[in-house]
C-alpha cells in the first residue's frame, strides 16, 4: 500500500513564498544581482592583473635567458632551436598582455555600463525596480494577510475552546466516578461541559467560516502574486541572458587552445625543434671552428715598396703647381693593391689597369683616372705604363 505523501515540515511553511513578507527574497533579488555585477568586475579586474604580471614575468624570463643564451658555446640550428623559445614567450607575453587588456576594459567597461542602464535608483528608495516589486507585493498580499490574521485569530480561539471542553469533560468523568459527590453538584458539572461543548462548536463554525473566506480569496492571490513575480523573473531572465554572454566573452579571451596565434607560435615552435640538424651543425662548426676554416698558408710575400707621405697642405701645394698634363692620358697597370688614406687618393687592387693623367711629381706621386671616373693621387712607384 502507497504511503501517504508526508506535510511539509513547519520551519518550510513559515519560509514558503506566499506567507506574509516572504516575498522579500524576491525584492531584494535585484540589490544581490546589482552587488553580483560589481563583484565579477572585480573579479576578473583581478584577473587581468594576473594575465599582466604573467606576461611581465614571461618578457623578464626571456630577456634574461637571451643575452645568456647569446654567450653560451652553443650554434647552428641548436643555438636557432633554443632561442626560438624566447621569440614564441615574447609572443605568448604578447598575446596575454593583450587579454589582459581586453579584460580590465572590453569586458569590465561593457558589464559596468550594462550594469549602470539595467539598475536604474529611485531616490531615498534604492533601486526602482525593488521599490516597484515590493510595492507591487505588498498591495496585492495586503488583503490576504489581513484575512490569515483573521483566521489565525479564530483558530486560536477555537483551540482554546476545544481545551476548555477536555477539561470539563474530564471534570464530569470524575464526577461520575465519585459515589459521594451529590447529584445536584454532578448536573451543574455536566451542564458545564454541555455549554463548554457548545461554545466550540460555535468557534469551530467560526474558524470554518474564515478558513472558507481565505480559501476562496486564495486563488486570486495567487494569481495577483505570480504574475508579480514573473515580473520579477523576466527581469532576472534578462540579467541572466545577459551575464551568460558576458561570461561566454571572457571564456574567448582567456581559452587560448583555440587561438590561432598561440597555434601558430607553438607550431612554428615545434617546426624550429624539428629543424635540428646534427649534420648541418657539425658542418657549421668544421667550417668556422674546425679544419674547414680558410688559412693563409705560408708562401712567398712579394716586397711591396713604401709610401712616402705628404703632408695634406704639401700635396694641395703641390697639386696647384703647374704639372705636365697627359693629353688623353696614359695606361697604366697596378703592381699591388693599395687603399687610400685621404679623401683625394684613388683606391685599386693589383692588376688594375687605369689611366694617369699626370706626370709624377718630385714627391712621387701621379694624378690618375679609376675605370670609374674618380679622379686621385696614387703613389708612382706602384703601377707600371701598360705597352
Amino acid at each position: 500500500m502507497a504511503s501517504l505523501p508526508k506535510e511539509p515540515p513547519e520551519d518550510v511553511v513559515k519560509q514558503s513564498f506566499w506567507m506574509p513578507r516572504n516575498y522579500a527574497h524576491t525584492v531584494h533579488r535585484t540589490d544581490q544581482s546589482y552587488q553580483a555585477c560589481n563583484d565579477i568586475v572585480a573579479c576578473f579586474t583581478e584577473r587581468a592583473k594576473v594575465e599582466k604580471q604573467y606576461a611581465q614575468q614571461l618578457n623578464q624570463w626571456s630577456s634574461k635567458w637571451k643575452s645568456i643564451v647569446d654567450s653560451r658555446p652553443l650554434y647552428g640550428s641548436l643555438m636557432r632551436a633554443w632561442q626560438c623559445f624566447f621569440t614564441s614567450t615574447e609572443r605568448l607575453s604578447a598575446l596575454h598582455s593583450s587579454i589582459s587588456q581586453s579584460l580590465a576594459a572590453e569586458e569590465g567597461d561593457r558589464v559596468k555600463t550594462w550594469q549602470k542602464e539595467t539598475f536604474p535608483k529611485k531616490l531615498f528608495c534604492g533601486f526602482k525596480e525593488s521599490h516597484d516589486n515590493d510595492t507591487s507585493f505588498s498591495r496585492a498580499q495586503k488583503p490576504w494577510s489581513k484575512k490569515l490574521m483573521k483566521l489565525e485569530k479564530v483558530r486560536v480561539a477555537y483551540h482554546k475552546s476545544c481545551q476548555r471542553e477536555q477539561t470539563a469533560i474530564d471534570k464530569e468523568k470524575q464526577a461520575n466516578d465519585n459515589s459521594e459527590m451529590s447529584p445536584e453538584k454532578k448536573q451543574k458539572i455536566t451542564e458545564a461541559r454541555e455549554k463548554a461543548t457548545e461554545e466550540k462548536e460555535k468557534a469551530r463554525d467560526r474558524y470554518e467560516k474564515m478558513l472558507e473566506d481565505v480559501t476562496s480569496y486564495t486563488p486570486r492571490y495567487m494569481e495577483e502574486m505570480e504574475a508579480i513575480f514573473e515580473q520579477s523573473q523576466e527581469e532576472e531572465r534578462k540579467r541572466i541572458s545577459f551575464l551568460k554572454q558576458a561570461f561566454l566573452s571572457i571564456h574567448r579571451h582567456l581559452d587560448i587552445t583555440n587561438n590561432e596565434s598561440v597555434k601558430a607560435v607553438y607550431s612554428e615552435l615545434h617546426h624550429t625543434l624539428m629543424s635540428i640538424d646534427e649534420q648541418d651543425d657539425l658542418k657549421w662548426w668544421k667550417n668556422n671552428r674546425g679544419p674547414g676554416m680558410p688559412t693563409n698558408w705560408p708562401k712567398i710575400q712579394e716586397w711591396v715598396p713604401p709610401v712616402k707621405k705628404l703632408k695634406r697642405k704639401k700635396r694641395d701645394q703641390k697639386g696647384k703647381e703647374s704639372q705636365p698634363v697627359m693629353i688623353g692620358g696614359v695606361k697604366v697597370r697596378a703592381l699591388y693593391d693599395y687603399v687610400g688614406e685621404e679623401g683625394d687618393e684613388l683606391s685599386f687592387r693589383g692588376g688594375e689597369v687605369f689611366l694617369k693623367v699626370e706626370e709624377e711629381d718630385d714627391q712621387g706621386w701621379c694624378r690618375g683616372v679609376l675605370s670609374s671616373g674618380k679622379e686621385g693621387f696614387y703613389p708612382a712607384n706602384y703601377v707600371e705604363v701598360v705597352e
